[in-house]
């Protein structure tokens, strides 16, 4: 990590929140996110793919249309900023090599696509969709497509053929992925076969978009940390039903006689982030989407004084499945979630 001192690395939370994003001056140059990027130009060059991104820091995850580079968040330039995104929205979004790694792979098959104007062929639209369709603000996933491939959280492959594209790259890219046995039968690996051809066509060739440019460089940004949570926060609000006193009355108790045994709202409190952690787990879901969730229970238990009774494995057990229940419910019910760009 970082060896250079930044004045605000002591400061608490309050305070950090005040510091201005273009104040934070971090780079990528003496930091992990440097050894994260020279794998990735080991894996393209063992392919002789001859575009090498050029990348640099600026709010969150992307990569433009207009330049072969890719945009990386601030916080993963610092262990301080990993630590106050870690509490302000629960994940670290590329926190670990491999989670850092996967979305590289990602980011870079936009790049490989710019570079290359790849999507202008007629196989590549025939398999994916045409790149010049709009961008949803919200889309409907299906797990159990296999239509796509599964690489980033939340069947992102499913948002736009663009991002179908970048996904299938990145199962291709991954060294040892074994995607021709992890996919054989499903429709998707038609689009994998296709892109090992597409790499093997295009390597040792000198791409069309070459001009290196920094969009949104951190440099630039004048809004303040907590400026940029506020608006970040609301983007993992999802509208869930909250009918939850059916639900609660059949996994808690209302019964007097019970009133000795331990409230359901501190029992959640007390599971609140196992729970979340493992839901979120499995259902590729952002742990911040969870939290109010879990607070709105908690309100209701309590006004229902519900209490806590049996075995403490099977609540628990119990209470997942209910939280994993009221979650998918969200994500592919009739109100449909927000979608979140990387």
């Amino acid at each position: 990590m970082p060896r250079k001192r930044y004045f605000w690395a002591s400061f608490s939370d309050d305070e950090l929140l005040d510091v201005r994003l273009k104040d934070l001056k971090v780079r990528i140059e003496g930091t992990w996110l440097e050894r994260c990027l020279r794998n990735l130009y080991s894996e393209l060059g063992a392919h002789d793919i001859r575009v090498q991104p050029h990348a640099w820091i600026s709010s969150e995850w992307f990569s433009p249309e207009n330049t072969p580079g890719i945009a990386i968040p601030f916080y993963l330039a610092h262990p301080r900023l990993m630590q106050l995104e870690k509490k302000m929205i629960l994940d670290v979004e590329g926190g670990t090599w491999s989670e850092c790694m996967s979305i590289l792979r990602h980011e870079a098959g936009h790049v490989v696509a710019h570079a290359y104007q790849l999507h202008r062929r007629r196989r590549w639209q025939q398999l994916f969709g045409p790149s010049s369709k709009r961008y949803p603000r919200y889309y409907r996933p299906n797990p159990a497509s296999r239509n796509h491939v599964q690489h980033l959280r939340l069947w992102y492959a499913q948002s736009h053929p663009d991002e179908d594209f970048a996904e299938t790259f990145a199962v291709w890219l991954r060294p040892r992925s074994h995607w021709r046995t992890r996919y054989a039968d499903w429709p998707a690996l038609k689009k994998l076969e296709y892109v090992d051809a597409l790499m093997k066509e295009i390597a040792g060739t000198r791409p069309v978009l070459t001009h290196r440019e920094k969009v949104e460089p951190l440099s630039k940004l004048t809004q303040t940390l907590g400026e940029y949570y506020k608006k970040k926060r609301a983007l993992y609000v999802v509208d869930t039903p909250k009918t939850y006193d059916r639900d609660l009355r059949r996994l808690f108790s209302a019964d007097p006689k019970h009133r000795r045994c331990e409230a359901a709202s501190s029992f959640i409190r007390r599971n609140r982030a196992r729970v979340r952690e493992l839901v979120a787990k499995w259902t590729g879901e952002y742990q911040l989407t969870f939290d109010a969730v879990l607070e709105d229970m908690m309100q209701r238990s309590r006004e229902l004084n519900l209490r806590a009774v049996g075995p403490e494995r099977k609540l628990i057990m119990e209470f997942t499945v209910l939280l994993t229940a009221k979650t998918m419910h969200a994500l592919l019910g009739p109100s449909r979630r927000r979608w979140i760009a990387l």
